[in-house]
């Protein structure tokens, strides 16, 4: 599945009809999935898609897995981030914090049209976090008859990663050990040759983020520069095809449990 709106298959909306789409979401307990990535710098070894070609092969699993039984569809993902933090570095496009916020209410506002019971806003980018977690609660100001939820989908990964990685603490961040272990999976021929230059995540405050799946309540800002001069954080070199394959089968079956739980809470 490519992160673009000529992605196929049966849960794919741009596969359907407008006809066809009012006919799913009007089923009881309908669910619409829109992935929300970023086009930014993912260090010397991975493409500046990443985060949007992850959360949609992601999304596209989950719906996959529970299409026989839960009417869902799948939107395109929205591909750009909240990503300043990456400029530095080039190769990245970001939107502003409050028109990204504003795209994310003309979107849901305007496919919940078609009749959807449930709406998940799914992450796969560190940046977006607090800006999807507040799209959730002005969507779902507007939306009463709507069950609105966000979701950042590597942090299903929290529960079951340590029996998969190698690293220590600090070698799953920004294009680290976790990252490249999916790409090399999913397109191992945009995972680049050689050499994967990185820096091992290294927050002062101990109360800020240690890792992708370690992080503190503390909240800092910090361009990218500051962290690391690839613009890679933790530990690719410990990356593999197979333990990208282990965390995606892992990753479907802990979003399709979700998304199960979603339907089955928003049938009448």
């Amino acid at each position: 599945m490519e992160p673009d709106v000529t992605a196929t298959g049966r849960t794919a909306w741009g596969s359907h009809t407008a006809g066809e789409i009012r006919e799913i979401a009007s089923r009881d307990g309908s669910v619409l999935v829109v992935p929300v990535g970023s086009m930014e710098q993912h260090g010397e070894h991975l493409p500046v898609s990443t985060d949007s070609v992850l959360v949609a092969e992601i999304a596209a699993l989950g719906a996959e897995r529970v299409a026989d039984d839960v009417p869902i569809l799948v939107l395109p993902p929205l591909w750009s981030g909240y990503s300043p933090h990456h400029l530095s570095f080039g190769g990245t496009v970001s939107l502003e914090f409050d028109h990204m916020h504003r795209v994310l209410e003309d979107v849901a506002t305007t496919a919940l049209e078609n009749g959807f019971d449930a709406l998940l806003l799914l992450n796969g980018h560190g940046g977006n976090v607090s800006l999807l977690n507040g799209a959730v609660s002005t969507i779902g100001t507007a939306q009463p008859d709507v069950e609105v939820l966000g979701l950042t989908y590597f942090r299903l990964a929290a529960e079951f990663v340590g029996e998969i990685r190698d690293s220590e603490l600090g070698g799953m961040g920004h294009g680290g050990e976790f990252e490249t272990s999916l790409m090399l999976y999913l397109r191992e021929e945009l995972v680049g040759d050689g050499d994967r230059p990185a820096t091992e995540m290294d927050e002062p405050y101990e109360t800020g983020i240690s890792d992708m799946f370690e992080g503190g309540p503390l909240a800092v800002y910090r361009g990218f520069e500051e962290y690391s001069a690839s613009g890679a954080i933790g530990r690719p070199d410990l990356a593999s095809a197979e333990k990208g394959e282990r965390l995606y089968d892992r990753l479907g079956d802990e979003l399709e449990s979700v998304l199960r739980d979603v339907h089955d809470r928003n049938r009448s």
